[in-house]
């Protein structure tokens, strides 16, 4: 009786191996034909080491600036031009596809976003690692060319060992893309643009030291040019141009020209240059669009539409304006606005819509900060508008 017990049970498992293979078929093919539904938009895991985060080596860093109060806790009944008040030292700006922006603080590391309704700021995140002694610190921000797909922001910053570009989703790691661009105790550069293919400008500074900008073998005081992930977009390696001092903002209008605003040492001129290339800037190289004066520069940010560039100035004070040819050159004398209105002017955006975002930089040690300091701007420059704020 057993044998055969044991036969019917052997028999049931052989019919049952065909509809358990028929059934492992249908489960293939429906995971094969959009089975599978994503939960959200594709974001790549950023590659890569994150940055030192020790202490500097061989340095002291900066001591903190005084703690400002927390940011803005409602939307203000002052000035409209003002979207965000109390922050440390916003250097890094970039606006986001829905309107806002994210700012990064230079010498805390703290990325906040801000709204132009005046809406409370939000601290997103802090970047580690940074070493902000002498004009150090986190110094730009660029949106990743596929913002929309990967979420990614890259950031020049520096940190004990170097000078570099690290990316990062927002609340995530930064990791390296290019390393290694000297790093000293002042004219540390910082300007990211990413071309409209999609690969990235990065602009330096000479970290005091000018014949490094006219050494081929060092990545200081140029304007690189690599891909997303830190390789040279170019045949001749990764520097475009050259002999430059200290790169702090690079620019584009869409039309394919290039600005950089390049800060000369104590008591020389700064000035806005149009990149080209392979050229070589600096004594007998290509000679800048327009020299602003020293005392009345420290150019920290530029921005360009159509014609126009706008160029924040530290030292002066004010938002510089330069109206251009078609082919690029200064036409007339550079005029400005906002002259001692909000103080030391820095970083310089321009919005999808018209408007430009400008930071304060009057807690830097230099400035003189009013309560509320540091500041977001934005105002709708006099050209897109006869209204305008400014």
């Amino acid at each position: 009786m057993e044998r055969v017990r044991r036969t019917a049970r052997a028999a049931a498992r052989r019919a049952l191996l065909p509809l358990l293979g028929l059934l492992l078929v249908v489960l293939l093919g429906g995971c094969g034909s959009g089975g599978y539904t994503p939960a959200g938009p594709f974001r790549p895991v950023p590659q890569g080491e994150p940055p030192e985060v020790g202490p500097p080596q061989g340095t002291t860093p900066a001591p903190a600036p005084s703690a400002p109060a927390n940011p803005q806790s409602g939307q203000q009944a002052g000035d409209p031009n003002v979207v965000a008040g109390n922050l440390a030292v916003p250097t890094g700006l970039a606006v986001l596809p829905d309107g806002s922006a994210v700012v990064g603080e230079r010498a805390t590391g703290r990325l906040l976003q801000v709204f132009p309704d005046r809406s409370p700021a939000k601290v997103l995140m802090t970047v580690g690692g940074l070493d902000a002694s002498g004009d150090g610190g986190l110094l730009a921000l660029a949106l990743s060319p596929t913002f929309a797909e990967d979420g990614l922001l890259y950031a020049y910053i520096s940190t004990p060992a170097d000078n570099r570009v690290v990316r990062f989703p927002v609340g995530g790691t930064p990791n390296p893309v290019l390393t290694g661009i000297p790093h000293g105790p002042s004219r540390n550069g910082g300007g990211l643009l990413f071309d409209p293919d999609g690969t990235l400008l990065v602009g330096t500074g000479d970290t005091g030291n000018p014949a490094l900008a006219a050494d081929p073998a060092s990545l200081a005081g140029k304007v690189l040019h690599v891909d997303v992930f830190g390789r040279p977009a170019g045949d001749s390696g990764p520097v475009f141009a050259s002999g430059l001092g200290d790169v702090t903002a690079l620019c584009t209008a869409g039309d394919g020209k290039v600005f950089a605003t390049d800060v000369a040492p104590a008591g020389g001129q700064d000035e806005l240059d149009l990149l080209a290339s392979g050229a070589a800037y600096g004594p007998g190289g290509v000679p800048p669009v327009a020299t602003l004066p020293a005392g009345q520069a420290g150019l920290g940010g530029c921005a360009a539409s159509g014609r126009t560039v706008y160029a924040g100035a530290l030292d002066g004070q004010k938002l510089d304006v330069l109206k251009l040819t078609g082919a690029g050159q200064l036409d007339g004398s550079p005029t400005d606005v906002l002259a001692g209105r909000y103080g030391r002017l820095r970083t310089t955006v321009l919005d999808a819509d018209g408007g430009l975002w400008i930071t304060t930089s009057n807690r830097d040690g230099i400035g003189t900060p009013a309560a509320d300091d540091d500041k977001v701007l934005r105002i709708v420059p006099p050209s897109s508008s006869g209204g305008s704020p400014l």
